[in-house]
């Protein structure tokens, strides 16, 4: 894409609330293309809200959404974005094939419309990607976790976004898959598009990521490299004190004044 292209998602000044209490207090977030971008946080830091926010599954009381230049209320291009929302299953009680599951992220493109030949063959590039093509034909509900979450990125791409998102993409998966996502993620890198990944730690996927935005009840609280290590103890912002560390703790805090 060329270098002066509007960002994917531009998100300025973000207040959100859900069941009345406030998750999102003023957050600020831009992916470019091209660029990897992972959130992090501890649980309830506002991680998943903020991802739900850009989509439009969370309403915004405060400030602006754009995606890819233009606003939310405007933006009509759906089949620009693939989204894997977090800790769902393939399998939704209805009896269908893989291939059959993954076609069904072509429905953005031209709604509900017989599915085409060209869709189909966009379903098996897509389950190719992911190392899942040998299962088309296969029922989502006879997989494991590991290939059930295989094929949901598999449906978020087969639109061929330009924006890929992610809401914890490698919970509960096996090391095969993480890797998989790994190489599936940096094909899209090298494709153009960006991606927003909700994580807990880097892991696999360290070596691809730009930019780390840590997040903190609902601010946030870095902008920038990925930190150096991973867990929550790394994070930029982390301050729980550890019972064996409270006076070490004590002593640098009134060092520098922050304690009396």
């Amino acid at each position: 894409m060329s270098a002066d292209a509007p960002a994917a998602v531009c998100l300025c000044d973000a207040v959100a609330s859900l069941g009345g209490r406030p998750v999102l207090r003023g957050v600020d977030l831009v992916v470019r293309p091209g660029e990897v971008v992972a959130l992090l946080g501890a649980n309830g830091s506002g991680k998943s809200t903020t991802v739900r926010a850009v989509v439009g599954s969370v309403p915004l009381q405060r400030g602006g959404l754009e995606l890819f230049g233009t606003p939310y209320g405007r933006f009509r291009d759906w089949h620009r974005i693939g989204y894997v929302p977090q800790r769902t299953t393939a399998a939704s009680g209805v009896p269908a094939s893989v291939r059959e599951v993954v076609a069904t992220g072509r429905l953005s493109r031209h709604g509900l419309l017989p599915f085409r030949r060209r869709d189909r063959e966009a379903a098996d590039r897509a389950l190719a990607a992911v190392g899942m093509l040998d299962r088309a034909g296969d029922g989502v509900a006879d997989l494991s976790g590991g290939q059930q979450q295989r094929v949901l990125i598999a449906r978020a791409l087969v639109s061929e976004p330009d924006l890929l998102i992610m809401d914890e993409p490698m919970a509960g998966v096996d090391l095969a898959s993480q890797q998989v996502l790994a190489e599936t993620l940096h094909r899209e890198v090298e494709r153009g598009a960006a991606v927003l990944l909700v994580l807990h730690e880097l892991g696999p996927l360290e070596p691809l990521i730009d930019r780390a935005v840590v997040l903190r009840d609902g601010c946030v609280t870095h902008d920038g490299p990925p930190p150096p290590a991973t867990g929550q103890h790394a994070l930029p912002g982390h301050d729980h004190v550890h019972p064996h560390a409270a006076d070490d703790h004590r002593r640098s805090t009134t060092a520098t004044g922050l304690l009396p």
